[in-house]
């Protein structure tokens, strides 16, 4: 059965949630604490994590960032909710390596879906697993890893779903509107330096192979594979 850990201080909307989640047939288990959030996860990594960014003793994204340095098979999927829903607080998360966010208040119903949509695609990502390939480029979608010319290239979680988006999409332009929505998964809401901050980021991380991504003016980016060595 698939476990979600909640990770919420406030009993009554912990309480909510956690009663919704088992009529929808996942096992879960709450944590009112960072701390507590992180030995049970270490104890028994579950499948899913819930989580609050305002927390009595760490900081949300603390617990965040720790929960996606963990090892690839005792990772699991974050969903932040939170009453913080700033453009630059969703940005913040999502570049941590949240697989979704959302913004305090909301409907239960609304979190099941997004609960399981982020379930769904952790599952299509290992049937997929395999290895994309470009240039001197290999992204190994299992091991969650990337290597130029064989060596390894640290990426954010973030930078990783950009980099695959574009691998799994060669010579189709992406506008900054497309990869908001598939990478970020937010909708054009925000500035759309957000998308040419996090090329740049890439490119220089990808070093060698950086000409691979290839800006079309006014409109976006796209994987030129062809003319590559």
């Amino acid at each position: 059965m698939t476990r979600i850990l909640i990770v919420e201080d406030e009993q009554d909307l912990a309480g909510l949630v956690e009663y919704n989640l088992r009529l929808a047939g996942f096992e879960t288990e709450h944590a009112p604490t960072g701390a507590a959030a992180l030995a049970r996860a270490r104890a028994n990594p579950p499948d899913l994590v819930l989580l609050d960014l305002m927390l009595p003793d760490l900081a949300g994204t603390d617990v965040l960032r720790m929960l996606k340095a963990e090892p690839p098979g005792r990772r699991p999927a974050v969903v932040v909710v939170t009453a913080k829903g700033q453009e630059a607080d969703r940005v913040a998360g999502l570049e941590l390596g949240a697989d979704d966010y959302v913004v305090k208040p909301f409907s239960v119903r609304e979190l099941l879906l997004r609960v399981k949509a982020v379930l769904r695609r952790g599952i299509e990502d290992e049937e997929a697993g395999g290895l994309l390939t470009a240039g001197d480029i290999l992204l190994d979608t299992g091991k969650h890893e990337v290597r130029v010319k064989g060596e390894p290239v640290v990426l954010t979680a973030l930078e990783f779903r950009l980099l695959r988006t574009l691998l799994e999409r060669p010579e189709r332009v992406q506008t900054r509107e497309v990869l908001l929505s598939d990478v970020w998964g937010i909708q054009a809401e925000i500035h759309t330096r957000t998308v040419d901050t996090h090329i740049k980021r890439l490119r220089e991380k990808l070093g060698p192979a950086s000409d691979i991504i290839e800006t079309v003016r006014g409109v976006g980016y796209k994987l030129a594979v062809r003319g590559q060595d």
